[in-house]
């Protein structure tokens, strides 16, 4: 072959392609033998024919939860006046500092230090430092892991709460419910696997994104559940509608709707749209007995502060969260705080801060230790994880008489489902503006609350886009293992 060609390439060439194509099946067999093709159909591949969308999938590794709470303080409370004690603030009310502040594009700027404007006591046998302002929370030290050392990407509400919520500053991806319906699917069909309950005041900035399914199947996406009157809207009947007809005629659609879906088993949406219905009808059923809370006995109410009409919304909301834990819902998001306009009503304390925590905490301080301790007394905290906390945290300097945002250090913690309790983890630096050890960006608090789920954050993965997304992003993310009983 003078003229050194072959088949019409160089030789070069050939043994060029031929090589790589060897390469390839080598790579092909170290995957599959990695388990990569397997966990790929897992976690990104359509249904199976017969099985919904939302079937009860196993972990991908041994769970030590089986549910999640997050009370989620809608504004950003102070991280410096509720559970990241400082002393080193303490006296130096008034006193000016230099600190790169982001009103000021990050550059550095002359601010005024505020003192903490609680005091702070220690709880339980690990003497943890919890202010005032959680009396009761406190008397549950011994099951709460502080970490005090957060880090988010925005120090603006809309982007910092869907990062929270969805692990990205845009809006369009799923929300960690999501994903976890999505990885786990729901232990009861008859029960959405993912439940919001907002504030009386309102919803949040950015509203349903935050619960939102975002390039998954609607079916994902959370629920919003009301604490009085019809739990959902719409989940009634027509007058005269009685359920057999509507069973028989909900029969006959799934037959056609199955029929359909069949030769387009790659049609994710197809799944999701055939499930809906059925959960719906299902709902109609069970999610009237899930908020009628008339049976509980008397101390239980009392506990969780029914009887007070400061505490009785939220209070209710905690308990209605623990009925739906007990009934296997997945993941079950309470709001505290609403509205974007009225200042008092949610934790966004840039003046009155005093009144604005005061009134915000008293509401939720006696049902969150009411939760912690009633889900202990049943045996369920250590299958629980409850995540208590806001979008960022509020700064050591004031804006007279409040705080400013603060993403670069802020303080969350968790508490049950196999997390070490009264313990911290991180620090802030001497006034807690900076994280003095131990950064947890958002994503990593994700891989965590995953992981505890006995779900692998950096496998969890859906393809769209032409990438296999994650919740935890492209880079691997260990979960904060210290923290893991």
């Amino acid at each position: 072959m003078d003229n050194k060609h072959f088949c019409g390439r160089t030789r070069r060439e050939f043994l060029w392609e031929a090589g790589a194509g060897f390469t390839g099946l080598a790579l092909t067999g170290m995957l599959s033998g990695d388990g990569f093709f397997g966990n790929a159909a897992n976690a990104a591949g359509p249904p199976k024919i017969g099985r919904g969308p939302l079937a009860e999938k196993p972990p991908m590794m041994p769970a030590k939860a089986k549910a999640v709470i997050f009370l989620y303080m809608y504004g950003g409370p102070s991280q410096l006046d509720t559970f990241d004690y400082k002393p080193g603030l303490i006296g130096r009310e008034g006193q000016t500092v230099s600190y790169n502040n982001f009103r000021n594009a990050g550059k550095a700027s002359t601010v005024t230090l505020m003192e903490p404007k609680w005091k702070f006591k220690q709880y339980g046998q690990s003497g943890t430092f919890v202010s005032d302002l959680f009396p009761h929370v406190g008397q549950c030290a011994d099951d709460l892991c502080i970490v005090k050392s957060m880090i988010s990407d925005s120090p603006i509400h809309g982007s910092a709460m869907l990062q929270m919520n969805s692990g990205k500053i845009l809006s369009g991806s799923p929300s960690m419910g999501a994903w976890v319906n999505y990885g786990l699917g729901t232990v009861n069909q008859n029960l959405p696997g993912f439940v919001v309950m907002l504030d009386p005041s309102g919803g949040p900035i950015s509203g349903a994104k935050n619960w939102s399914s975002g390039y998954m199947p609607a079916v994902y996406q959370g629920t919003v559940l009301r604490s009085a009157g019809d739990p959902i809207l719409d989940l009634n009947r027509p007058k005269g509608f009685e359920p057999d007809m509507q069973r028989d005629m909900i029969d006959t659609l799934n037959q056609f709707n199955d029929e359909h879906r069949r030769p387009r088993g790659d049609n994710s949406n197809l799944a999701a749209r055939i499930a809906s219905y059925e959960l719906a009808y299902q709902m109609q059923n069970s999610a009237p007995e899930v908020v009628d809370i008339s049976k509980e006995p008397e101390h239980i109410k009392e506990m969780y502060g029914l009887n007070n009409a400061v505490t009785k919304d939220f209070g209710t909301r905690c308990l209605l969260a623990r009925r739906m834990v007990e009934r296997g819902v997945r993941y079950i998001q309470l709001y505290s705080g609403g509205s974007n306009t009225d200042f008092s009503s949610f934790w966004d304390a840039h003046g009155g801060i005093v009144a604005n925590h005061n009134g915000l905490a008293k509401k939720v301080d006696q049902p969150i230790a009411a939760l912690l301790k009633d889900l202990k007394q049943r045996g369920l905290l250590d299958t629980t994880l409850v995540v208590w906390g806001g979008e960022f945290g509020r700064t050591p300097h004031s804006t007279g008489d409040g705080r400013d945002h603060h993403a670069t250090c802020f303080s969350t913690w968790m508490a049950g489902g196999g997390i070490k309790g009264g313990i911290s983890y991180g620090e802030s630096d001497e006034t807690g503006h900076e994280v003095g050890r131990n950064p947890v960006p958002v994503k990593k608090l994700h891989a965590t609350v995953l992981h505890q789920l006995g779900i692998d954050p950096n496998r969890l993965a859906y393809f769209y886009g032409g990438l296999d997304q994650k919740l935890v992003g492209v880079e691997h993310v260990e979960p904060i293992k210290e923290v893991i009983a």
